[in-house]
Parts: structure tokens; sequence; C-alpha cells
């Protein structure tokens, strides 16, 4: 899958700013809130307002702590379940900032087609973390489909970062919006496919 292909190489790329984190004495919690914080600011900042590229890039700047702050709980020996709790919390607090932010300036200038395929970004993907989260509580595991947080990040920013700035091409956006409604559907569906054949399996073994 993307995610776990894009998660081994940032490990290797941010391993080094991590090493540093952990010698500053710096918290995998706080780089959390903090990355959460940036990430939102910049949406409510910029991409409510319909600065593409520039929401794009202070996002994204922003996004790569999700993965810092894991690596400097990993190094630095602060793995928690709490620290666990508060990262995808945060995830989903930054998430809908962003989804948030773009439905807010389609609803501004009237494109309801747009705001709604930003607001249906935004609930298939809490569906889709909550799927995994009700799964997991289950002692089932449902980590698949083909459009996880880090899919959904790329397309959606992917198609911001195209529409504004010196590259300002139209509709993609739009493309990108309902692709990712299309792509977090199938995974909603893919992930209650998978939850229900675990079911079936432990129900067939406890008989």
């Amino acid at each position: 899958m993307l995610t776990a292909q894009l998660r081994v190489i940032f490990t290797k790329l941010l391993t080094p700013l991590g090493n540093l984190l952990v010698r500053l004495g710096v918290t995998p919690n706080a780089i959390t809130i903090f990355g959460t914080v940036g990430m939102v600011s910049g949406a409510v900042i910029f991409l409510s307002q319909g600065w593409w590229l520039t929401g794009t890039l202070v996002c994204w700047g922003f996004v790569m702590l999700d993965a810092v702050d894991g690596i400097v709980a990993r190094i630095g020996g602060r793995t928690s379940a709490f620290g666990g709790v508060l990262d995808s919390s945060c995830d989903r607090i930054a998430d809908a900032a962003v989804f948030g932010s773009i439905g807010w300036f389609y609803a501004l200038h009237g494109q309801r087609w747009m705001l709604l395929a930003a607001l249906l970004c935004l609930v298939l993907g809490a569906v889709t973390s909550y799927i995994r989260a009700r799964a997991e509580g289950a002692g089932f595991t449902a980590s698949v489909g083909i459009a996880e947080r880090t899919e959904r990040l790329i397309i959606a920013l992917v198609g911001t970062g195209l529409s504004g700035g010196f590259f300002d091409l139209p509709y993609v956006q739009a493309v990108a919006l309902w692709l990712l409604v299309g792509a977090s559907t199938i995974t909603v569906f893919q992930r209650f496919a998978t939850v229900h054949a675990q079911s079936k399996a432990q129900q067939a073994a406890d008989v």
C-alpha cells in the first residue's frame, strides 16, 4: 500500500531530524500538537480564502510532522497509549480543518457541488478511520483500503496545489475531490468487508 511505502521512505528521511529533536528534549506529544495547530491554521487561513498553493505548501509542511512524532517516540523510548490516542485524534482534527476550509470557500462562492464533494470527503474520511478504530476495539484489523489517510491527503493537496499559484489548472480540484469521494467510498466498503470476513471466521472457529 502507498501508505506503508511512504512511511518507510519518510522514516529514513526524517530520522536525523528525529534524533536531533530527541537530543533537544522535544516530546512526541508536543510535536503532535504543534503540527496539528500549524495544519489547522494553514487550512483555515489560506485554504478557506482560496489561496490554494500557499495553503498546500503550509499544510504539507506540517503533515510531515505526523511522521516525526512517531520517530521521536520510538527513538526516545516514549511511546504510550495516550500518545497514540492523541495522534489519531489530532489527525481527525487536521483532516476536518482541510476539508472544512475547502468546503467553506466553495460555500461562500456558491459552488454547491464542490461544497458537497468536500463535505463527503470529510465524512467518508471520518467513517474510514472510525471503522478501523471500532474493528481494533473488537479484536479485528481493518487497515485496508485504497484511500487511507496518506492517500486522502495527497489527493486533496495535489488538487489544491495545482489549482493556485503559477499552476492554476482548471477543474483539477473538482477531479481530485470527486476522485477522493469515490476512493473513500470504496475504502469504507473494503473495511466493512474485511471485518465481516474476520467476524465470520471467528464465529466458525468458536463453533
